[in-house]
């Protein structure tokens, strides 16, 4: 659950990331939604990616 968690906690940022980047470079400009949306999964990403190694990694098996 950890490996798995942070790896889609990595996908989403890179994703987000991703998307805002090739988004100008090749649109010059994306609409608001999209600008949020991108948003939104890079710190979702960070947030996952963090936090699933830390409850399903550390904290449980120590209270296990």
């Amino acid at each position: 659950m950890a490996k798995s968690g942070f790896l889609l906690g990595l996908g989403l940022l890179v994703l987000g990331a991703s998307g805002e980047l090739l988004g100008h470079a090749v649109f010059g400009g994306l609409p608001a939604w999209e600008e949020t949306l991108f948003t939104y999964a890079e710190g979702l990403g960070f947030v996952v990616g963090f936090f699933s190694v830390w409850i399903f990694g550390v904290f449980l098996p120590l209270i296990e």
